[in-house]
């Protein structure tokens, strides 16, 4: 008997855990898909922020490994010009360097948005193949790397502009580096202190 009512019991949870594994499957195909709204975009795999970033010649993250790699940009740079005591020819070259940056990002990223609508527009009139999706987004990936070779390029040639000292600075106005004798470092806070 006992025996039966152990038998009955593990049959009862097994069926109530297939139950609520079942209800939630049908739950999460309630959901709607993060993607919910994107179709109507002009272009489905850009935001018109990304498309209006791409065409204005901004950052978009592109210089990443630059700017947090102790390489500065020209637009913080210039931010910062008073506090990083730069002459008047470092902010002309910087202001040159900003202007030539800007002109050519912008003409990148033009071609950017324009390959990525002819990719989108072949999806869309289902005229996609399997050579066509290679062009298209061989041209894509071409456009990409060469917009975000420019803007760490950029920061190359300004660093280039500075001296050691106003790097060092500019690390600490961006949030990167502690100023000097402010705060002890975390390797020496965590060390114990010998008296």
């Amino acid at each position: 008997m006992n025996k039966l009512i152990a038998a009955i019991g593990i049959l009862a949870a097994a069926t109530a855990a297939t139950a609520q594994h079942h209800q939630r499957g049908h739950q999460q195909q309630a959901q709607p898909s993060p993607y919910a709204g994107q179709q109507d975009r002009s272009i489905k795999s850009l935001s018109d922020k990304e498309v209006a970033d791409l065409l204005g010649g901004q950052g978009m993250g592109l210089a990443k490994a630059a700017e947090l790699n102790g390489y500065p940009g020209p637009a913080h740079v210039l931010e910062h010009a008073a506090a990083l005591g730069l002459s008047g020819a470092q902010r002309s070259a910087s202001e040159a360097l900003m202007l030539k940056h800007k002109a050519v990002a912008r003409e990148i990223g033009k071609e950017l948005v324009a390959a990525e609508r002819g990719l989108d527009a072949a999806f869309a009139g289902r005229t996609i193949d399997a050579a066509r999706l290679a062009s298209l987004t061989g041209e894509i990936g071409l456009k990409q790397a060469q917009l975000r070779e420019e803007h760490l390029r950029t920061h190359l040639e300004q660093t280039a502009l500075l001296t050691p000292e106003q790097v060092s600075r500019y690390a600490q106005l961006r949030g990167y580096a502690v100023a000097p004798g402010s705060q002890p470092a975390a390797s020496e806070a965590s060390q114990p202190k010998h008296h």
